[in-house]
């Protein structure tokens, strides 16, 4: 399955998903799995909707655990963002030591379907690697930031859905 597809059914998703609440999914019941299944608006595979309300009972553990999910996910890279210097797209890797940790941790924890690729590309995505190429504007951006947005909030602090990937690209 590739992202694209996924990206292309997002306000299924989101609309299917009870706009990625994380607290209504995690009482998701099985009329609701049943009500998932039938929607063509999303992809309907039982074993992923089954894992996206199990993550989010994993996830409300996790923040009750740690605070909040952000704390906990950050300190897989310390706290910081690791800053990579790839010259070329074919340098980026599709896993790290640190996805690894991240998804076995995961996993530990009871979320589904978080390999170390998935963990990876979550980390791109949320700001804790840079793997923007040397020499893309945003490689300088993001490398000057030191860990922080430009207004000085910690990148990824208002991480507060783990479905929600618009959540860390809004301004803060």
């Amino acid at each position: 399955m590739s992202w694209s597809t996924i990206l292309r059914k997002r306000e299924g998703y989101q609309k299917a998903f009870d706009d990625f609440d994380v607290q209504k999914i995690s009482r998701y019941s099985e009329k609701d799995v049943s009500r998932l299944l039938a929607n063509s608006e999303i992809i309907r595979n039982r074993l992923k909707i089954n894992a996206t309300i199990t993550n989010a009972r994993a996830f409300l553990r996790v923040q009750d655990q740690f605070g909040d999910f952000d704390h906990y996910i950050w300190q897989f890279v310390n706290g910081r963002p690791i800053q990579n210097s790839r010259k070329k797209m074919t340098d980026i890797p599709s896993s790290s030591p640190e996805s690894e940790a991240m998804s076995k941790d995961l996993q530990k924890r009871g979320f589904k379907f978080v390999g170390s690729t998935i963990c990876y590309a979550f980390m791109q995505a949320v700001g804790m690697v840079n793997d923007h190429i040397v020499g893309c504007f945003r490689y300088d951006e993001l490398k000057n930031q030191d860990g922080r947005n430009p207004t000085g909030h910690r990148i990824g602090r208002n991480l507060s859905h783990p479905f929600r990937p618009t959540g860390v690209h809004k301004p803060f």
